[in-house]
C-alpha cells in the first residue's frame, strides 16, 4: 500500500468510524485513534476485510480515565461501525 493510500484510509476512518458514548458520537479522527487503527488495518488486510476489521479493533487500545484503564477499541464501537469499517477496508483488499 502506498503512503497516499494509507492517508486515504486514515481519512476515511477519521470521518466515518466513531465511538458511541451515551448519545454522543466521538469520531476516531477527533479522538486521535484513526492513525493507529489504519496502520493496524493495513497489517491485517491480507486476511480479508472482515477479519482485518475485527482483528484491528481488538489490537488498538484506548486509554480511559487518564490512562489508568485501557480497553480494546472493539469494546467501544457498535456492530454497525464494525460493518462500516469492513466496507471501508473492502476497497483496499485485492
Amino acid at each position: 500500500m502506498t503512503n497516499e493510500q494509507l492517508q486515504e484510509l486514515q481519512r476515511a476512518i477519521s470521518d466515518q468510524i466513531y465511538i458511541r458514548v451515551e448519545k454522543w458520537n466521538l469520531y476516531l479522527g477527533d479522538a486521535g485513534l484513526s492513525e493507529a487503527l489504519s496502520v493496524e488495518c493495513v497489517a491485517n488486510l491480507e486476511q480479508g476485510s472482515k477479519l482485518a476489521a475485527r482483528k484491528s479493533l481488538e489490537n488498538v487500545f484506548v486509554r480511559l480515565g487518564g490512562g489508568d484503564f485501557k480497553a480494546p477499541l472493539s469494546k467501544l464501537v457498535s456492530s454497525g461501525q464494525i460493518f462500516a469499517l469492513e466496507e471501508i477496508l473492502e476497497h483496499y483488499c485485492i
